[in-house]
């Protein structure tokens, strides 16, 4: 019998030394100017400047890519889901107005490979950039048996801030207030469960993956410039739940919302899933974006404000409903 090692049952130190050897560089070009700490450390140190809050909070969330990367490993393309792992947390830390901070991810592997998971923090580095905030740490894990060959988890993490005072909680929308709906770039990162049941691998491997692999859209400069801009009551990140279960958060107290499905131009892949598995509008827009990945609840007189500056970062946005009185923090979809 040959001589057992930590490496020869399958946990290859010396490689996982080198992978972090080769993101330092990655990750660094992530760095603002509050970083004190480099790649390699235990933790992560962030030296944050609250000068300018009265009252600062901090705000934090986690998440994943979920399935979506059942599409990756199909066609052999990392490059973006790292981009969707910012994606994920990151807009859920805008809906409270917060500014996002940093950023830790975590990787688990059957078996490092180093050309893909270059390309996954490369997604990720690429993803902090446009979320405006740094991608401090993380951990790559290789736990051989445990993932099928070629297959890997992705786990995020972000940290951000807001004044207290501007804490946004739906508490200040009003019956009447607008809803203003701002595009996604198709699916996100969600309801690939589904997807996968209605498309055939072979269709996604000749081509639909592109479609499919779109990265999610982050939201950080236009909600942060509306934020300071107009009166924003209440932000909705459309993931897992999607309209039905997403938007009832952002209410208080004994209201509803009324969504007009036809009020914005909904995306060809969510019509021909919807065609080919024969499902109902309201599977639909409790299952998928549908075009639609931040509502915001806007009093009526800011929304031409709004939707300019929304246009200002080459977003397209719609009014797409409204908050009614009564029934229960229920949706209508009319």
């Amino acid at each position: 019998m040959s001589k057992l090692t930590y490496k020869t049952s399958g946990v290859d130190i010396d490689k996982a030394n080198q992978l972090v050897g080769r993101f330092k560089k990655i990750v660094a070009s992530t760095n603002t100017k509050g970083v004190l700490s480099s790649l390699g450390n235990f933790s992560g140190l962030f030296k944050a400047d609250f000068s300018s809050y009265k009252e600062p909070i901090l705000v934090s969330s986690t998440d994943g890519v979920g399935t979506k990367l059942k599409i990756a490993f199909m066609v052999d393309k990392h490059g973006t889901v790292g981009i969707d792992l910012v994606a994920m947390s990151v807009n859920d830390v805008l809906t409270i107005g917060a500014k996002p901070l940093f950023f830790l991810d975590y990787i688990a592997t059957g078996k490092i490979s180093s050309g893909v998971l270059s390309n996954v923090v490369k997604g990720i580095a690429k993803g902090c950039k446009m979320a405006d905030c740094t991608l401090i740490g993380g951990e790559t894990a290789e736990m051989p048996d445990f993932y099928k060959k070629g297959e890997y988890d992705l786990a995020g993490f972000c940290v951000g801030v807001v004044d207290k005072k501007r804490i946004i909680d739906g508490s200040r929308i009003r019956t009447g207030d607008k809803l203003l709906g701002i595009q996604s770039s198709g699916l996100h990162s969600n309801g690939f469960s589904l997807a996968r049941k209605i498309f055939s691998n072979k269709k996604i491997k000749q081509g639909l993956w592109k479609e499919l692999l779109k990265p999610t859209l982050i939201y950080t400069r236009p909600i942060m410039k509306l934020r300071d801009s107009v009166d924003v009551r209440g932000i909705a990140h459309i993931t897992g739940g999607a309209f039905f279960d997403k938007l009832p958060r952002i209410l208080k107290g004994n209201k509803s919302i009324i969504i007009d499905k036809n009020s914005w131009p909904v995306p060809n892949v969510f019509k021909t899933m919807q065609k080919m598995a024969k499902l109902s509008d309201k599977e639909m827009h409790r299952t998928f974006n549908m075009g639609v990945g931040m509502v915001l609840a806007l009093n009526s007189k800011d929304l031409t404000r709004a939707k300019k500056i929304i246009a200002s970062f080459k977003f397209k946005s719609w009014v797409i409903g409204e908050i009614a009185s009564g029934g229960k923090k229920e949706v209508i979809l009319k």
